[in-house]
């Protein structure tokens, strides 16, 4: 869960040569920063190193990153014309250079640990295609959606119908696991997600299923929506922190497989406040096959290198009681 970042000095090392699109865009710089949380913290998969909006560009949605505020789309989507202009393209074309980043990896990792790849939802995409950035209340998004909901359908469609190829053709080139990252469904209502999101979402999961690889798909605050993210696809649903792993599994089955979901601010803390609430989390997955320990969200970028190294070797050693 965003495994590199701003919190390893070796990453802001790299970032002060090269923009976040300029290490994206080159398959060595990218592998190695990919390799940088293997390497250190001995994590047990590598995520590759990448951007969730990186279709933006070849749909012809221009954006480059703020610093201080993240992603800004110079043309944002807020017309059903604007809609109709975004183009889909050829994934094995356009994003040729992330394809080549995965290659070089498998090779790189020689089947050290697995390599998991990653896409946004559809209503994740959309949000950020119409809000023109990061967002607090989604206003103009929720206003488009149901002011506008045939331009919102057709925009979601083809989210998911690049989305689709998008992620297979990472299953091509070599990645071992793919995750759906539906980063702002947590802002939907139960009923707004059933009708606005969870179609166009599980048109990915049904797109991928054949592909023979596990798919995870992961939201945050969805609390609310946990039944329906299990609903929309994925082998193991990733849960963020503000909910008890065994009640959120309940809710979304002993069928699938879970993922988290420990608070990333715990690693500010003391390092017995964090192995606490490790063990907390361990215990309440009961020792099931299906559990992958993992943060809530991403690495929050003033944590110690130190304390995330600490909790990896911690929860390698755990061992359930009894």
């Amino acid at each position: 869960m965003r495994q590199a970042g701003r919190y390893m000095e070796d990453y802001r090392a790299l970032r002060a040569r090269y923009s976040l699109l300029q290490i994206c865009a080159e398959p060595e710089l990218a592998c190695a920063v990919t390799l940088q949380p293997v390497d250190l913290i001995e994590v047990d998969a590598a995520i590759l190193f990448s951007d969730l909006l990186l279709p933006f560009t070849p749909m012809g949605l221009d954006f480059d990153f703020v610093k201080g505020e993240g992603p800004a789309i110079a043309n944002p989507v807020r017309h059903p014309a604007d809609v109709r202009r975004l183009r889909l393209f050829e994934p094995r074309e356009s994003l040729g250079h992330v394809l080549a980043t995965i290659k070089l990896l498998r090779r790189e990792l020689a089947n050290r640990v697995p390599l998991i790849g990653f896409g946004g939802a559809p209503f994740t995409m959309a949000s950020y295609a119409i809000e023109g950035g990061p967002s607090t209340t989604y206003a103009k998004t929720k206003t488009f959606m149901y002011a506008q909901p045939e331009a919102w359908h057709d925009l979601c469609g083809r989210f998911a119908h690049i989305m689709a190829d998008y992620l297979s053709a990472q299953i091509d080139a070599g990645v071992q696991a793919v995750q759906v990252f539906d980063s702002w469904a947590g802002q939907l209502s139960r009923v707004d997600y059933q009708e606005f999101a969870l179609p166009h979402t599980k048109r990915i999961f049904e797109a991928l299923a054949g592909k023979g690889v596990p798919l995870i798909h992961f939201g945050v605050g969805t609390s609310a929506i946990l039944p329906d993210l299990a609903t929309a696809g994925g082998d193991v649903i990733g849960v963020d922190w503000r909910q008890p792993l065994d009640e959120a599994w309940e809710r979304i089955g002993h069928d699938r497989g879970i993922q988290g979901n420990l608070d990333p601010t715990v690693l500010l803390g003391p390092v017995e406040r964090l192995f606490s609430a490790a063990d907390g989390i361990l215990r309440r997955a009961a020792g099931r096959p299906g559990h992958i320990f993992n943060l809530g969200h991403g690495v929050l970028p003033t944590t110690p290198l130190e304390q995330v190294q600490q909790l990896a070797k911690h929860v390698h050693a755990w061992k359930l009681e009894g």
